[in-house]
């Protein structure tokens, strides 16, 4: 019964939570609190490691998924690398996806990604794909367009460094930031929206590498209104296509199978 009394805990505790400090999700000695596959994910030296030897390792992307309650309303900040030529994410307001695999997770991603233009951009696994990319700040109206509002310098960062990458979602406007600077913003007005839902994180298919996590902690924010969607928010303003990726995996060529 205690997974339900935390879940229930971190649901209804927005007030005695919000504007106090954050709360670490990891204790810095092992997983408790955390599920995922034991072959694939462990802690040494204070450090949570998920390792994925090559494209024969397994199927399809699993996740690291948080067990002792659902997200909603909060800011977020972990502390990531990558070490080899892959990529990993933070995954929050998400669902289990079991038709496809025990630790398979779809909904919103902030992207630790080493090609820059996908660095904390805003992505949805195993859904409607990605928004915002690094650098700009898009809106998805009820009819699932998008629409570039605005944009700024995108954040260059070496991934396979230390970097604290933030999380702040609120009613249906989320933020990412990479060491305390703005990746993307993104406005949800689509159906497909999710406003509560698990938190993960990836462990990504194919080429070689490791996801390392030293720090990931919350603090929960007051319930922020869902912003209804007005026209004259996208007036004079650019619709875009969805954006597509040459760099799937990290910034080199993909590893394949062995036969």
């Amino acid at each position: 019964m205690k997974p339900l009394i935390l879940l229930l805990t971190i649901c209804c505790s927005s007030l005695s939570f919000a504007g106090e400090e954050f709360t670490s999700l990891f204790n810095g000695k092992d997983l408790s609190g955390w599920d995922g596959d034991p072959a694939l994910w462990e802690v040494k030296d204070g450090v949570i490691v998920g390792t994925c030897e090559g494209p024969d390792a397994f199927e399809s992307n699993t996740f690291l998924i948080w067990r002792d309650g659902i997200v909603k309303d909060f800011e977020i900040r972990a502390t990531v690398r990558v070490i080899g030529d892959n990529n990993s994410g933070i995954q929050y307001r998400s669902r289990e996806m079991p038709e496809v695999g025990k630790w398979a997770i779809t909904g919103y991603q902030c992207d630790v990604h080493p090609a820059i233009q996908h660095t904390g951009m805003t992505y949805e696994e195993k859904g409607r794909g990605m928004f915002g990319l690094n650098g700009k700040n898009v809106l998805l109206d009820p009819e699932g367009d998008r629409w570039l509002i605005s944009k700024q310098e995108p954040v260059k960062v070496d991934t396979s460094e230390w970097n604290e990458f933030t999380v702040i979602a609120r009613g249906n406007h989320l933020i990412h930031k990479v060491n305390g600077k703005m990746t993307s913003e993104f406005y949800d007005y689509h159906e497909g929206r999710s406003l509560e839902g698990l938190l993960a994180i990836q462990l990504h298919r194919g080429n070689a590498h490791r996801v390392e996590i030293k720090e990931v902690k919350i603090k929960t924010l007051d319930d922020g209104e869902v912003l209804e969607f007005d026209p004259a928010m996208i007036a004079g303003k650019e619709k875009v296509e969805r954006p597509t990726t040459s760099n799937p995996q990290g910034t080199g060529p993909i590893e394949t199978k062995k036969k």
